[in-house]
């Protein structure tokens, strides 16, 4: 047959009919789902991962474990109310979880304490969203001890336990009466020590045209700044900024927009690009 081909195709054209027949065979089943292809995209309709994020060891003896999570999807931010699709056990179903889920990884979002005689008992957090469960098993294992710098520096423990820098505080400002028809302004009051110094934003050399490529756009970074996330709520809840919000005077202002009256539990972390610190305020919206 390769003699075939040599007699009546040219070189080129033989090379095109190995690569179609290579093709056709690396071809996956057409019965696959679309999640066959790692580098798909999902806006909406994925699940909710719950993570297991590891224990932290408390003076009293007891210990709390960390868990985070991860929506699969994009765009779409999903609400689970506490109950058989989100729930822990053993113990009551709501035991502070969160019920707003923000698109994507999520990290040290919520703590549950448990007693000092635990033991090897698992505590399991259950996630069921558009028909698929998801199940998270914590444990006190001792590989999985972490303290709470850790969650501090978000995952970067550099430089060290001895570095001089300490985290923000953080307070939020008593908020006003909220309503489905105007929105709610939000104050975080933030002190910090000053450390690390905050980095000033340098423009890249220009370069004569036709020289070199060069790109001539300033990378923004931040100093001491405020982000929000929502944790509970009925619905979401709109924020006025894009990125983060600079610290001002040791303020941090935004204003909120809320879609439906009921009860919000929002968290808003102070960070000194190094180390942060989060607090939480709950609102109840009137419609």
């Amino acid at each position: 047959m390769r003699h075939w081909l040599r007699s009546f195709l040219s070189p080129a054209a033989v090379c095109v009919w190995y690569a179609g027949a290579c093709v056709s065979f690396a071809q996956p089943p057409p019965n696959l789902p679309p999640t066959y292809i790692p580098q798909t995209k999902f806006w909406s309709g994925q699940d909710v991962v719950p993570v297991y994020e590891g224990w932290l060891r408390n003076p009293d003896g007891t210990f709390t474990m960390v868990f985070g999570y991860f929506n699969r999807n994009y765009r779409e931010e999903l609400v689970i109310p506490p109950g058989p699709d989100n729930h822990l056990d053993p113990g009551p179903a709501d035991q502070g979880q969160p019920t707003f889920f923000a698109p994507r990884r999520q990290r040290w979002v919520f703590r549950v304490n448990v007693p000092a005689d635990w033991g090897p008992k698992e505590l399991v957090w259950t996630l069921t969203a558009h028909g698929r469960t998801e199940k998270v098993y914590g444990q006190l294992l001792r590989e999985q001890e972490i303290i709470e710098r850790l969650i501090m520096s978000r995952g970067n423990l550099s430089p060290g336990l001895d570095d001089p820098n300490k985290p923000p505080t953080i307070a939020i400002e008593p908020a006003g009466v909220a309503a489905v028809s105007r929105p709610l302004a939000l104050t975080a009051l933030v002190t910090d020590d000053g450390l690390p110094t905050p980095p000033v934003p340098k423009a890249r050399p220009e370069v004569e045209p036709g020289k070199a490529q060069t790109n001539n756009s300033v990378t923004r970074r931040y100093g001491l700044s405020v982000q929000w996330l929502e944790y509970r709520g009925p619905a979401k809840v709109t924020f006025d900024y894009d990125d983060r919000i600079a610290v001002k005077d040791g303020k941090a202002v935004t204003m909120a927009r809320f879609t439906e009256p009921g009860t919000y539990q929002l968290q808003a972390t102070a960070s000194d690009g190094s180390l942060s610190t989060t607090a939480s305020v709950t609102i109840k919206v009137d419609r």
